[in-house]
């Protein structure tokens, strides 16, 4: 029996509940816009039911992927034959903790609307969050940041699903926070059920100006007006990804219908029809010439899925 036809079986006899797309465009869930079908994308509300389904998934080969807006994948042109399961629909519950300064959100929660209720609680410490595209679940995974700031700076701890182990609780020194990388970065196919944050008290009026502060940065400096994945390379130690491409003279370089942006050079964006091997190609091209002229072997940040 294929995987399919094995968990459209299974998922109607136990998860009758859960909405299941079939060849569901990954275009549609990625900030890239750039990806052809999944066979199967499942839609979860509960956390019981992700458990469960990945649990099932694992067993009957589906190759799950836990997503949530999509926002740091590039996915293939010709789709993918696995599970999708999109967290960011139905997984995405914030509220106030027992203890002051703490919240907890469901991995699908949006930084923003995270950033959002912090702000509307009087707790400060993610404004740097507030421009991130990116859900919860993600961010803890790659510990996201920006303007200083990062998530392992205010995660308390997450709960997280390890397929071979079961559900456990890391507190954060637990979850290992470097630049970009978390405990779970080693272990992909962990994945964050929730998150815990501990903040402290601010007035709710700065807190806003704050974050206003750094969205009209964001919007100068980089193009929103595209699609993209963000920044496309990790930073490499005592340099910038995107100067280094600059002083390489490759702002505006194309493969296709991929570009290294014209007012970031650490962005790779999506000019129209770009496919995936632009995308790849065009990454490509940029390390050859960095190395070759900086020696510097940029490492990209963008999670290139198979």
């Amino acid at each position: 029996m294929d995987w399919w036809t094995d968990l459209d079986k299974w998922t109607a006899d136990y998860l009758p509940d859960l909405r299941m797309a079939c060849d569901e465009p990954m275009s549609r869930h990625t900030s890239f816009r750039i990806g052809g079908p999944a066979r199967r994308m499942a839609f979860p509300e509960r956390g019981e039911q992700l458990v469960l389904l990945l649990d099932h998934a694992i067993a009957c080969g589906a190759r799950p992927l836990v997503i949530g807006n999509g926002t740091n994948l590039l996915c293939p042109d010709a789709g993918l034959d696995r599970l999708v399961i999109d967290t960011s629909a139905g997984l995405n519950r914030v509220e106030a903790g027992d203890a002051p300064g703490e919240l907890t959100a469901e991995a699908g929660v949006p930084l923003a609307r995270l950033a959002d209720f912090a702000c509307r609680q009087g707790l400060t410490g993610l404004e740097f969050a507030h421009g991130i595209p990116g859900t919860v679940g993600g961010a803890v995974c790659m510990n996201a940041g920006a303007y200083g700031g990062e998530m392992g700076q205010v995660v308390q701890g997450a709960a997280v699903l390890f397929p071979e182990e079961g559900v456990r609780y890391l507190p954060g020194p637990a979850l290992d926070f470097g630049y970009r990388h978390s405990l779970l970065s080693d272990h992909p196919d962990a994945v964050v059920l929730h998150a815990v944050f501990h903040l402290a008290p601010g007035d709710p009026a700065a807190i806003r100006d704050r974050m206003r502060e750094l969205m009209e940065k964001r919007k100068a400096s980089q193009p929103l007006e595209y699609p993209s994945a963000g920044s496309t390379f990790k930073r490499p130690a005592g340099h910038y990804a995107g100067t280094l491409i600059d002083q390489c003279g490759l702002k505006g370089l194309t493969v296709g219908g991929a570009q290294v942006s014209e007012k970031h050079a650490g962005f790779v964006i999506n000019r129209g029809g770009a496919t995936c091997a632009d995308v790849v190609e065009l990454i490509r091209q940029i390390q050859a010439r960095v190395l070759d002229a900086a020696g510097v072997r940029l490492e990209p940040e963008v999670k290139i899925i198979d």
